[in-house]
């Protein structure tokens, strides 16, 4: 038997979730994609529930669940061994969709023993750029969700599918638009911290990773370095798919979970001793993946060892909050920069400034952000008001709230001092918050 591994002890939070399938069955979950439901599933369920007790789950504050935001992936793989533990459910087969496969390859890092067996669909090891998600969780905190809700068609469809089945195309649409626009920001955050590119060779259970051919949001490129990286994995390629590849294709991604947990999840270890299922033919192209270098085809690199060990804590603290604050774009720049005359004066700033000052706990970055903004605009620093207008959006601001401590700002500093600021918070607010952006 394996070990337990208990998690509810630490008086984590649980998810809303739904089962369907015979009581004693090996249990498989089913994991959502951003902004939707556990409903996403639906059409695998009749197949899928003939041979295993299937859990799905909401994130929270999708499809009416209380909405207590989740601003991690790990805070999410969390969330959700809770929830099993108070199920009695110790170990399981996964799938999951986008944000449900980072969840799926979370628990697969850190909970090896819980995870039989494991399907990434639509899934990447770096979901797009921090700033990218970052940027989003913007626009949802000005506009609402309703931009992103309308966008969401040619995220998720191919342009046939979009015209050929309309209801479903408005259904995806009210999915989004009913969700909690404070939990969907929070899950742009963990999307924006998600990486596991340096991690993908501790995966150690069998691996699929699904992908449609069209799919723009997380296209094959990434699919391909997720084999390329994991020990076991195998790829699936569905023709004609573009993000929502179990609600475009239902029946070839149905196919393709039957097929592979029925013959990479040895079963006997579960207390009903079933027995492996006969897979189905299916049509959609499964292949080993070609060998591929991670790092070429990520253009990703470690640094040298020597330069590591030689970075203190507060140089590694203080590049994580600069990053976070400003965006990977604004921090690649400046040290792109950096030479011999300016590269320590850009280490001064990371290790005082972001890592001995802005990661103290006693005030919270919107706060910093508030202080700095009134600072900067009072000193005449319009450059770096700027960027700062950019990371306090991205702090959680309002364009309005910003307006009211650059207002504060005119009363204590002078009128052209807030005139000046002005100006430049409008043109950045401009940018940052339209929906095309």
């Amino acid at each position: 038997m394996w070990e337990r591994e208990r998690v509810s002890e630490k008086n984590v939070e649980t998810l809303q979730y739904c089962f369907d399938g015979p009581e004693g069955a090996p249990v498989l979950i089913l994991g959502p994609s951003l902004g939707t439901t556990w409903h996403m599933w639906d059409r695998q369920i009749p197949e899928l529930s003939r041979h295993w007790r299937v859990l799905r789950f909401d994130l929270p504050g999708h499809g009416g669940a209380p909405a207590h935001p989740a601003p991690s992936i790990p805070d999410l793989a969390g969330r959700l061994l809770a929830t099993l533990d108070r199920l009695g459910i110790d170990r399981f087969g996964y799938a999951g969709c986008s944000i449900g496969a980072a969840i799926g390859a979370e628990l697969a890092l850190r909970h090896p023993l819980r995870v039989g067996s494991l399907a990434l669909v639509s899934a990447s090891p770096r979901f797009g750029t921090a700033d990218s998600f970052r940027q989003r969780g913007v626009v949802v905190r000005t506009n609402g969700l309703d931009p992103i809700a309308r966008a969401t068609p040619e995220r998720w469809f191919t342009p046939d599918f979009a015209a050929a089945q309309p209801a479903i195309v408005d259904w995806a649409v009210q999915m989004v638009r009913t969700t909690d626009p404070g939990c969907y920001i929070a899950a742009c955050e963990a999307l924006a911290g998600f990486d596991i590119r340096a991690e993908l060779g501790r995966i150690g259970v069998p691996t699929l990773v699904l992908v449609g051919a069209d799919d723009q949001v997380t296209p094959a490129a990434d699919a391909r370095v997720l084999v390329a990286g994991i020990p076991d994995a195998r790829l699936a390629l569905v023709p004609g798919t573009s993000h929502l590849a179990p609600v475009e294709q239902p029946m070839a991604v149905t196919d393709l979970l039957v097929r592979h947990f029925s013959s990479s999840w040895q079963t006997s270890d579960h207390p009903t001793g079933m027995t492996a299922i006969p897979a189905p033919p299916v049509k959609p192209v499964l292949t080993t993946a070609p060998p591929v270098s991670p790092v070429a085809e990520i253009g990703y690199a470690m640094q040298p060892e020597a330069q590591v060990d030689a970075r203190s804590d507060a140089y590694d603290q203080g590049i994580k909050v600069r990053r976070e604050v400003l965006g990977d774009a604004h921090v690649d720049r400046a040290e792109s920069l950096a030479d011999e005359f300016t590269g320590d004066f850009q280490d001064f700033i990371t290790r005082y400034a972001w890592g001995e000052v802005w990661t103290r706990p006693a005030i919270d970055r919107r706060t910093r952000s508030v202080i700095t903004l009134t600072a900067l605009a009072a000193r005449g620093h319009l450059d770096e008001l700027a960027f700062h207008t950019r990371a306090a959006l991205r702090n959680g601001l309002t364009p309005t709230e910003i307006k009211e401590v650059l207002l504060h700002t005119g009363v204590y500093c002078g009128v052209p001092t807030a005139n000046s600021a002005f100006a430049v918070a409008q043109r950045i607010i401009r940018e940052e918050t339209s929906p095309e952006a």
